[in-house]
């Protein structure tokens, strides 16, 4: 199995809408979506978590477990800050909904492994700090309903 580095193929982006209730982007939404990767410092989250229910019984010592309900881990984007214009901190501000679409193996035509996550910008917030490094600028989000994952980059 061939490996890969994400850095330079994973592409990053942000859709203000996007039509389907599937959450599955058209061609024409994928290409109008904000494409952030270059901008991007780090990411945390996006991934959905399960809360196990302990299961134990009156027969055994040992505590098995059950899969409980699904949510989405603590989700971050950490942005490069631009020291003269403000646009991210405009299209990203608190409050803004809509859908980041992480394609993770690259956004070619019918390339698998697109995740499209809908959210609600939670805190848009700069990164203070005297230490030798470029700004930044860490948006958190809300994940605000189940993401659609390992879907197919739509062909146009």
């Amino acid at each position: 199995m061939p490996r890969f580095n994400r850095k330079g193929v994973t592409k990053i982006l942000f859709a203000d809408t996007i039509v389907s209730t599937s959450y599955l982007p058209t061609s024409a939404e994928l290409t109008g979506a904000t494409d952030y990767t270059k901008d991007i410092a780090a990411v945390e989250g996006f991934s959905i978590e399960n809360q196990e229910i302990e299961t134990p019984d009156m027969d055994s010592t040992f505590v098995s477990k059950i899969p409980g309900d699904d949510s989405a881990a603590d989700s971050s984007l950490t942005f490069y800050e631009d020291d003269v214009d403000d646009t991210l901190e405009q299209d990203l501000a608190k409050g803004t909904t809509g859908f980041v679409i992480i394609c993770r193996k690259g956004k070619a035509p019918s390339t698998k492994g697109m995740d499209v996550y809908p959210v609600r910008v939670a805190s848009n917030s700069p990164a203070i700090t005297a230490d030798n490094e470029a700004a930044k600028l860490q948006v958190r989000f809300s994940i605000t309903d189940r993401p659609l994952l390992n879907a197919t980059v739509p062909s146009s």
